[in-house]
């Protein structure tokens, strides 16, 4: 079970490294990518929400599945810890270094892999009768990671710096 989360984990970061690699290049004649400014009025709060949720409480079961012994619920953490890392580092490489366009597609990419590895999570424990409150957490995450999607996606426009109709006189 352990080794088949390590493979499919290794075979996502191969597969959406190459994808951003490729695309990189590809889009490597574009201006160099800066973020949008002034930030929405909301980032604040929805980024503390994720950093909270997404971080820090699963951060905290992890600590407590490894004092406790409960190496199931471990594996299912790191794995997703070790992808959330994995991320960050991306987004970081191609916004700091490369200044890449490619930086608005890590998102993209990454949290449709984590809803599944949450899923997963949820089906590693099904037999963990212990662990029902882990797996309560897991479905809470999941819906975390939808609505930090959606939130995603609403910002396409401002990342990709297209413009606003209204803004330029056209109609819808």
């Amino acid at each position: 079970m352990y080794f088949n989360l390590l493979y499919q984990d290794l075979g996502f970061v191969a597969i959406s490294t190459a994808f951003l690699g490729i695309t990189g290049w590809a889009w490597r004649a574009l201006k160099p990518y800066r973020l949008p400014q002034p930030l929405p009025s909301g980032f604040k709060i929805w980024f503390l929400t994720v950093q909270i949720g997404g971080g820090l409480v699963p951060l905290i079961v992890l600590i407590l599945s490894l004092w406790q012994g409960q190496y199931q619920i471990a594996a299912v953490f790191i794995s997703y810890f070790v992808l959330l890392g994995l991320q960050v580092l991306s987004e970081s490489i191609s916004l700091r270094w490369f200044q890449s366009t490619a930086f608005v597609m890590v998102p993209y990419l990454y949290i449709p892999y984590r809803v599944w590895q949450l899923y997963q999570g949820r089906n590693i424990l099904a037999s963990a009768g212990d662990a029902a409150w882990v797996k309560n957490l897991l479905l809470a995450e999941i819906g975390l990671w939808v609505l930090n999607y959606g939130l995603d996606l609403a910002q396409l426009p401002r990342l990709f710096h297209w413009a606003d109709p209204l803004e330029r006189g056209l109609e819808l």
